[in-house]
């Protein structure tokens, strides 16, 4: 018996960060989607945890959070059964899209179900919590507003019709280095999240993008200046709105037309390794 999983990759169409908790931890006020770029994750029965990947980026031990994830449900399930993981790569690593916690959210809900332990998507939710601060999302996948850690995630509903071109330099980002430097006491970039919500509930693609920002993304690019030359690029080629994912260095922009989009996709794609064409998930 073979499970397989789709884990696909994020975007913050807003990223808040409020401010840090006691214990280190960022208070956050975020709109995430998903977006139709996904790693497959592939789950047969075994005696013992073992996660393999066909990218040599990533590690195949509990640095990886997939494994991470696959250990901590057998813990709280309290079982002993053992699961064979592989992980078909194909979003970027380190790129602010989400795809080690992706790949973790799709072996919870794929563990759930080879183990029959029969936990809802809030419990499975609440365990990946445990793994990294965009499991929670990544285990609906669904566009969503996250408040708190990132374990509260209301689900929003459908969004204004758009295309997505993704693109993503040679840099690789760690988001722990980004966060620990976020000084809260200098002002951050702020999105306006609540007409980001009100943009999305009227399906209003002007309103939506009017309030949409990245805290982060000033910090990122102040170490990472191909960030700032991507998104002046993306807006110079034709681009309605664009912006760093996550702690980066993915940019990406969005277009309503899928013309407008080709055009922007393939003026870029002769400037970044990596370009990609993608709709949000219905």
């Amino acid at each position: 018996m073979e499970l397989i999983e789709k884990a696909p990759a994020k975007i913050n169409l807003s990223l808040d960060a409020l401010y840090r908790h006691h214990d280190g931890e960022h208070e956050w006020r975020m709109v995430m989607t998903s977006v139709d770029l996904a790693d497959y994750v592939h789950i047969q029965p075994s005696e013992a945890i073992r996660v393999t990947t066909d990218s040599g980026f990533l590690p195949e031990d509990p640095r990886n959070l997939a494994y991470k994830a696959a250990i901590l449900l057998q813990q709280v399930a309290g079982i002993t059964k053992g699961a064979s993981i592989h992980i078909e790569k194909h979003i970027p690593v380190s790129a602010g899209l989400g795809g080690g916690s992706s790949d973790a959210a799709a072996v919870l809900r794929g563990l759930n179900q080879l183990w029959n332990l029969g936990y809802s998507r809030a419990e499975l939710a609440k365990i990946g919590l445990k793994v990294d601060s965009d499991v929670p999302y990544c285990v609906y996948s669904q566009t969503s507003k996250v408040t708190g850690r990132g374990e509260i995630v209301e689900p929003l509903g459908a969004l204004p019709n758009f295309w997505v071109v993704l693109a993503k330099p040679s840099a690789s980002v760690s988001t722990p280095s980004i966060l620990n430097a976020v000084d809260y006491s200098k002002p951050l970039p702020r999105p306006d999240t609540d007409l980001v919500l009100a943009g999305i509930k009227a399906h209003d693609f002007a309103q939506m993008t009017s309030g949409m920002a990245n805290s982060l993304e000033q910090l990122t690019a102040s170490r990472y200046p191909e960030i700032t030359a991507l998104r002046e690029r993306f807006l110079r080629y034709g681009a309605q709105i664009a912006q760093m994912s996550g702690s980066g260095p993915t940019v990406f922009a969005l277009c309503e037309k899928r013309s407008r989009a080709m055009r922007v996709y393939n003026s870029m794609k002769g400037f970044c390794p990596e370009v990609y064409l993608v709709r949000p998930l219905a």
